[in-house]
């Protein structure tokens, strides 16, 4: 069991946690990359209807998991989405962090695994082969999960070595089986497989809807082929969203905002090819400006990493339209945002986030 609302749906905003200004556009100077700036969207993320946010992570950026236990600490219901890498954690110590952090929170805490790259040499990871990333993903989420549920716990993998270790305390709730819930990204083949075995949420970018469909059927099937030990694997979808008054205006906007990045240096450019999920998204440009009502594919033609290479551009009512057509195909996590984040997770929650809770199914 994880934590969740009743009606099985979560709305997370986004806070970007880097040192330096100007992530994806946003103008920003003031306080940018302060615990005080961190906190404020935090806040407003509480006041406007979001569950919490994630909150980013990279090497040359402050800690992840400090910045979230600060954050923690100065809200009531705000929940961080922590995103973490195996190889910077070992499971062991990733497990007692986690732990503590969901036991002053009373269960305020979401874990985001990332296996993509990263400047591994830099904190230490540099001899590990990066091609077997997600078989050690597998196996630092086996290590924690047991960690979590047992006492005196001994393992020896590939990767990982533990002998009679508990964690003390427990997460939050565990009497009852609850845990921090386990989100999971990543395209290709290896990645899947870990999902399907391990994950409680697997997270999708913004892709058309026969996309998302097809990997959810696909990442189905597997679960039941790995004969998946735990709660049925859930869905989510990590997306820009541009929202307006109009219809009319918003698309001006995402124009406007298109011609400001235009010639900027690519953020793709970082020696390397893309990972899978990536060139997903930037192939989708050429099927089209605009797929299925709302889904903007120019900007991944500009240097749009992630969850900027794709936007649901329109009103508050064909976002939301867009977004229940996810819904509709079992998505239940949503982590959304745009830029100026300290002005957009107000407009976002006031105007999207009650169109989408009005049409969630009832909880009996």
């Amino acid at each position: 069991m994880t934590s969740g609302n009743p009606d099985g749906r979560e709305f997370l905003w986004y806070i970007p946690n880097t040192v330096d200004p100007g992530h994806r556009g946003d103008d920003t100077v003031d306080g940018w990359g302060t615990l005080d700036y961190s906190v404020d969207l935090a806040l407003r993320a509480e006041r406007h209807g979001w569950g919490g946010a994630l909150i980013g992570t990279g090497w040359g950026r402050p800690d992840t998991f400090t910045v979230a236990t600060a954050v923690a600490a100065r809200t009531t219901t705000f929940t961080p989405l922590v995103a973490i890498r195996p190889g910077y954690w070992h499971p062991a110590h990733f497990a007692s962090a986690a732990t503590t952090l969901d036991q002053l929170s009373r269960g305020r805490l979401f874990i985001n695994i990332v296996s993509g790259t990263d400047d591994l040499a830099a904190y230490g990871d540099g001899e590990f082969d990066p091609g077997r990333r997600y078989d050690r993903t597998r196996e630092f989420l086996r290590v924690v999960r047991r960690l979590w549920r047992e006492d005196n716990v001994s393992f020896d993998g590939e990767f990982f070595h533990i002998e009679h270790s508990t964690v003390a305390p427990k997460t939050f709730g565990a009497e009852d089986g609850r845990h921090p819930r386990l989100y999971f990204g990543g395209a290709s083949a290896a990645a899947e497989q870990v999902a399907a075995a391990e994950a409680d949420v697997q997270l999708f970018w913004g892709e058309p809807l026969d996309g998302i469909s097809e990997r959810i059927d696909r990442l189905t099937t597997l679960a039941d082929t790995l004969e998946r030990e735990h709660a049925p694997l859930e869905y989510g979808l990590r997306v820009t969203t541009l929202v307006r008054d109009t219809t009319e205006e918003a698309w001006r906007d995402a124009e406007a905002k298109i011609a400001s990045i235009a010639g900027k240096p690519d953020l793709h450019g970082h020696g390397q090819g893309p990972a899978v999920g990536q060139q997903r998204l930037l192939e989708l440009a050429d099927r089209g400006e605009v797929l299925d009502s709302c889904l903007y594919t120019t900007p991944g033609r500009y240097g749009g990493g992630g969850a900027g290479t794709t936007w649901l551009v329109g009103s508050a009512d064909d976002v939301a339209a867009a977004l229940q057509r996810y819904a509709d195909l079992g998505i239940h996590h949503f982590v959304l945002s745009d830029t100026p984040y300290q002005s957009e997770v107000g407009r976002i929650g006031d105007q999207l986030l009650p169109l989408l809770r009005s049409a969630a199914p009832v909880a009996y």
